[in-house]
């Protein structure tokens, strides 16, 4: 048996890809079905790295995270928009830099285009709220004035984000949000690999 827990004949012999096979790639898809399950309790485990994590906020970042997806819960969001506001900051930890992008990308399999275009460009509209502190232009969403998703983006981050950073709010737990991630992420919606109907 192998390090990783399986047979060696249970994976695919190539070395490069150009040598595969169908059973190789049978295989290698017979162990991504398990591995795909496994997704939202990856991403649990990645938004748990957040707590604690202040980075000089008033909370930390999952606090922030949990009461973002609390006021877009009680302000009658719906799920996917809920999950959007609990996951929108889970880039803080390899992003720092472009954190909404990392949120978008794990996203957008599994949520509308107007779902993952809000979170796409949150950093921008969320800086009407701070850039001019550091010198920055607070207007920068002005460029996205007129799109579709713009009025969406303003008013998540008017409603459900520049406000979630009350130390006394009693936002909802972790736990409370689980199903509903579990939901969202049962499958994807859109992505390369899945095969169209015309296929």
């Amino acid at each position: 048996m192998a390090a990783d827990g399986h047979h060696s004949g249970d994976r695919a012999t190539f070395k490069a890809m150009q040598e595969g096979t169908a059973e190789d790639w049978a295989k290698i898809g017979a162990c991504a079905a398990p591995f795909a399950k496994g997704l939202p309790d990856r991403i649990l485990t990645h938004l748990k790295l957040l707590d604690g994590d202040f980075g000089g906020f008033p909370v930390d970042r999952l606090t922030h995270s949990l009461q973002s997806a609390t006021l877009a819960h009680r302000d009658g969001m719906d799920e996917e928009y809920v999950v959007c506001a609990l996951l929108h900051d889970i880039g803080d930890t390899l992003g720092p830099s472009n954190h909404a992008d990392i949120a978008a990308a794990i996203l957008k399999p599994f949520v509308s285009e107007a779902h993952h275009w809000m979170i796409e460009h949150h950093g921008i509209f969320q800086g009407y709220y701070f850039f001019h502190h550091l010198g920055l232009d607070r207007n920068m969403r002005d460029q996205f004035r007129g799109h579709p998703h713009f009025e969406l983006t303003a008013r998540f981050c008017h409603r459900h984000d520049q406000n979630a950073f009350d130390p006394a709010y009693e936002s909802m737990p972790l736990a409370a949000f689980e199903p509903m991630l579990r939901r969202v992420f049962e499958r994807p919606k859109n992505s390369i690999y899945l095969r169209t109907a015309a296929e």
